[in-house]
């Protein structure tokens, strides 16, 4: 492999000119090619040359076309053909395009006219050779990989022309016609292959195929060496990187086996049919004549059938389409067989296996139809029983082992897919033993029976409970989250409400008795793991949480318990915050294209008395996610009225306006426009300075019931910003509808505006966009006087930032003010 360009090279000059090769050398110095000072190898003929890229491993080779042992395009072809994986660039005294163009076919990667080039010309050529002798040793190895892949599948693989000309067959395709080789029928047709009843139909698929469509075929063909056999073939169209289809790409399956199969079931049907339902129709389909088995099976007798149409059984549980198809078969192939629901005399509806046949006259054309039936009720019902039987537990009518194994290994893919983590919950009894020994396997029984209830409403659907014997039972999420601390959570959420689930009392047969669970949980994290292996760490998880004491959850996975336990732990102690005033609001100033202040953000902060300050973006998501985002929200919302109250008594402040972030959980809230009305008519805040921040992302729900509630604060002079703008999933269909008086540039665009073209338009689009709608804008995140400039002459004349002030307290922000 070639080194990468960034690095010094080593270089062999095959050149027999030595003042040549000293002008080569200056070049390549002064190009800084060189990676030590033997770097550059000189070589005066091509036997030397081929010498010394063995003994050598250069990373180029600089070959002149005459040498004293060879001349021309031979010596390209010699060299190429001796070290095909070094990239090799001619050296010729002849500035001849056509001589250049013919090495570059036989091998060269590039070519240089000596005497015409200085050092930037060569290490261009260098690593521009170096670069594509890269990558086609990767296409190579790509394409080699892909070829072992096709060569190696089982079934037929194989490429066609558009006049079923064979351009391409893998090891499987040549087996099925007989074929000693790929050359033996390459650029063949293969229809002479196809028996004559079906030719014309492979033509017609090949067609459809280069018209862009797709479709499959069975057909029967016979061999090079005059074996036959039944193939179905699937086809699509292949195509180039223009979009232009070049072939048809087709897999072939041989079902010579299968066929012969449905050949012995109808001769087995034959032979039986005296013990099956017959009846025979004309081929308007009135019946003319039934058997004692049809009469059994059906409760018709032969006189109520007789003159009657053969829809006297239909059930009408089968569409239109089923029928369709049904006579569409008959009439193609002059026969139909399958299962169908029809309805007995009784109105009882039963499943059968139905066979119609088409009976011929001597003119081809059908005369009659010949139907056998067999009432599969018995088999249907025995299937059911078997297969549950084989997947269930009979206790408890929970999946077994088997069935869950069997779902956990599809999950695992899924989860694999789709990115999304799952878990199991691996759940034991505690002291179940001692139930057994002392009331008898009967009354564990009976607990069992009602765990196994208990379990299946903690889960959604699409989860599963399983029993795998004994006292023990396995919980298999699915689709938790992608994040791994979020998929703990939700996995612990789970494990929590079964917990209190099974730790209530049960009564079985007269007898109260309490139950706990120990569980074991982990994620699937690393998808390569095997079943066995996630049920061997759910099961180790189990015992630790039996050693912790029992009736409690431990994670198999250290990091993920004390992730789980440290986001308890914060859970409790936001909820103590709330409730002993740990929180305050900070404030960070908002400005006008003067400077002047004209209000401020509300940014909450907690003030932990052993955490100290916590930022909001580590206890935000969790009060969002447990709901204390409600009770934190309404004492922001309390505390910024508040506030205006306090400012509107001062003359250098009355005139602030103060914006306040609301959560889309807190604003969907039934109660949300009241609570509002209620904090201003208790504070006697001013609505008219009071702004409530929206997020884009909120406006996915509901957005009728945002208008409402938004239009009912609005009738009291509360304005709306519309944060974050331009980084959501708003439709501007919605946008026009929302009564909004402000839209907030998001710092993303705002980092980046005069050095990011498309952070600039974005920027410009969103200005011109308020604009026309008759908002204002104000953008965050203005960090420097150039972005301000730049936001200035767009149009934006509000602005908040580092440029203007972080985000202060209290005391430190009315200082600021009046600084």
């Amino acid at each position: 492999m070639t080194k990468p360009v960034s690095q010094p090279a080593t270089i062999l000059v095959v050149e027999d000119d030595p003042g040549d090769f000293g002008l080569i050398r200056v070049q390549a110095r002064l190009a800084k090619l060189e990676s030590g000072g033997d770097s550059i190898i000189w070589a005066q003929t091509l036997t030397e040359g081929v010498a010394a890229t063995r003994r050598n491993k250069p990373d180029i080779v600089l070959l002149d076309l005459s040498l004293p042992d060879s001349s021309g395009l031979a010596t390209v072809q010699a060299m190429h053909a001796a070290v095909p994986d070094i990239p090799i660039i001619v050296l010729t005294g002849l500035d001849d395009n056509a001589l250049a163009i013919a090495a570059l076919e036989t091998g060269a990667q590039d070519y240089l006219v000596k005497g015409h080039f200085d050092h930037d010309a060569l290490s261009r050529a260098v690593r521009n050779a170096l670069v594509r002798n890269t990558l086609e040793q990767k296409l190579a190895a790509r394409e080699l990989e892909l070829r072992t892949i096709i060569e190696t599948e089982p079934e037929c693989v194989k490429q066609l022309a558009v006049d079923g000309t064979l351009l391409d067959m893998n090891r499987a395709g040549l087996d099925m016609i007989e074929a000693d080789s790929l050359d033996q029928v390459v650029g063949q047709q293969v229809q002479p292959l196809i028996l004559p009843e079906y030719r014309e139909a492979f033509m017609a698929l090949t067609q459809r195929v280069f018209a862009g469509e797709s479709g499959n075929l069975t057909f029967e063909i016979q061999g090079l060496k005059g074996g036959r056999r039944w193939l179905e073939t699937y086809a699509v169209p292949l195509r180039n990187s223009l979009g232009q289809i070049t072939a048809l790409l087709g897999l072939t399956r041989d079902i010579t086996s299968s066929r012969q199969a449905e050949v012995e079931l109808r001769i087995a049907a034959t032979a039986f049919e005296s013990q099956e339902g017959i009846f025979v129709t004309d081929a308007a389909g009135v019946v003319l004549k039934v058997n004692h088995a049809f009469t059994k099976i059906t409760g018709y007798s032969a006189e109520e059938a007789v003159g009657r149409s053969s829809n006297l059984t239909k059930s009408g549980r089968h569409d239109a389409a089923f029928y369709a198809a049904m006579w569409e078969s008959i009439q193609n192939t002059g026969a139909w067989q399958g299962e169908i629901w029809n309805r007995r005399k009784s109105g009882e509806v039963f499943p059968e296996w139905l066979t119609i046949t088409a009976v011929k006259g001597s003119n081809g054309e059908t005369s009659h139809y010949v139907s056998t039936l067999t009432d599969i009720t018995g088999r249907k019902a025995a299937e059911d029983e078997i297969r549950h039987l084989a997947f269930y537990d009979p206790l408890t009518r929970l999946p077994n082992r088997r069935l869950l194994l069997d779902r956990l290994q599809q999950a695992l893919a899924s989860s694999a897919r789709s990115g999304r983590e799952g878990a199991l919950l691996f759940i034991d009894l505690d002291n179940f033993k001692d139930l057994n020994d002392t009331l008898g396997h009967d009354i564990g029984d009976l607990l069992l029976q009602q765990v196994a209830k208990r379990l299946s409403t903690c889960i959604r659907e699409g989860d599963t409970v399983a029993r795998l014997g004994g006292d023990e039972f396995v919980v298999m999420l699915e689709d938790l989250s992608e994040n791994i601390r979020e998929a703990a959570s939700q996995t612990e959420t789970v494990g929590e409400k079964i917990l209190a689930t099974l730790n209530q009392a049960y009564q079985l047969a007269g007898h109260e008795h309490h139950s706990t669970p120990s569980i074991g949980a982990t994620l699937f994290v690393n998808h390569e793991k095997t079943v066995d292996e996630l049920l061997k760490r759910a099961d180790l998880a189990m015992y630790q949480a039996k050693a912790a004491g029992r009736n409690t959850l431990r994670f198999f996975d250290p990091e993920m318990q004390a992730a789980v336990t440290a986001r308890a732990t914060l859970e409790n102690d936001l909820r103590a915050g709330l409730q002993e005033n740990q929180f305050l609001l900070y404030y960070q100033a908002q400005v006008d294209a003067t400077g002047r202040l004209t209000g401020a953000e509300s940014l909450v902060r907690w003030q932990h008395p052993q955490r100290g300050l916590v930022p909001p973006a580590e206890f935000i998501p969790l009060a969002e996610d447990t709901g204390l985002i409600l009770p934190l929200g309404l004492w922001v919302l309390e505390t910024a009225c508040a506030q205006l109250v306090a400012w509107a008594a001062r003359p250098d402040m009355a005139h602030l306006t103060l914006a306040v972030n609301v959560s889309a959980r807190q604003f969907h809230h039934e109660d949300f426009v009241d609570q509002v009305l209620a904090v201003l008519d208790q504070t006697g805040a001013n609505p008219h300075r009071l702004k409530l921040e929206l997020t884009e992302s909120m406006l996915v729900h509901d957005i009728e019931d945002i208008i409402v509630k938004m239009a009912d604060l609005k009738k009291v002079g509360v304005s709306f910003s519309l944060d974050d703008f331009g980084t959501g999933y708003s439709s501007l269909s919605y946008l026009k509808r929302l009564p909004l008086d402000q839209l907030k540039i998001d710092q993303s665009f705002v980092r980046n505006v005069f050095m990011d073209i498309n952070d600039g338009a974005i920027a410009q689009a969103i200005i011109a966009l308020s604009q026309t709608m008759g908002l204002s804008v104000i953008a965050e995140g203005v960090e420097t006087e150039e972005q301000r400039d730049f936001l200035t002459r767009l149009g934006c004349h509000n602005f908040q930032g580092y440029l203007f002030g972080r985000p202060l307290s209290l005391d430190k922000f009315e200082q600021f003010m009046k600084n």
